[in-house]
């Protein structure tokens, strides 16, 4: 298949140290801190990106499935929420909340999450973040 990369810098110590994070591909790149990452500084952060990552797979995952079952979705918008906190006194992603609004003419409530749940179960980024709590609100939205 393929291998993708990333590249990360960080410069200093943890509290007053800064760095940059960039995607292999260069299509994106941004600074971070520790303030972006433990508290609401500006800049983006590690888990900001697995969000990021999670969301864009599942999204393509779940209308992969979904047009494979004959129903080609309008769209599909995902929203992840990545929970980081202190677990045995260090920082740990706890939980993922992925959030889906699908339009997808001619689908039942019952298939659609039927179908969605398997998504979740089937995507990478999911099975890569099989240690963590991964929940699912995914909403038919009526064409």
């Amino acid at each position: 298949m393929s291998i993708r990369e990333a590249h990360a810098r960080w410069e200093g110590d943890l509290r007053g140290g800064e760095g940059t994070m960039r995607l292999g591909s260069g299509a994106c790149e941004g600074r971070y801190s520790f303030k972006s990452r433990f508290e609401e500084g500006t800049g983006t952060n590690p888990e900001e990106l697995i969000g990021a990552a999670h969301a864009g797979c599942f999204s393509m995952a779940f209308s992969n499935m979904l047009a494979m079952a004959g129903h080609v979705p309008t769209r599909v918008e995902t929203k992840a929420r990545v929970h980081l906190e202190t677990v045995d006194g260090a920082p740990t992603i706890t939980r993922i909340d992925l959030t889906c609004d699908g339009e997808v003419p001619g689908i039942d409530g019952d298939r659609f999450q039927e179908i969605a749940a398997d998504a979740k179960a089937q995507c990478p980024v999911s099975r890569a973040l099989a240690g963590v709590v991964i929940a699912l609100d995914a909403r038919l939205i009526e064409s």
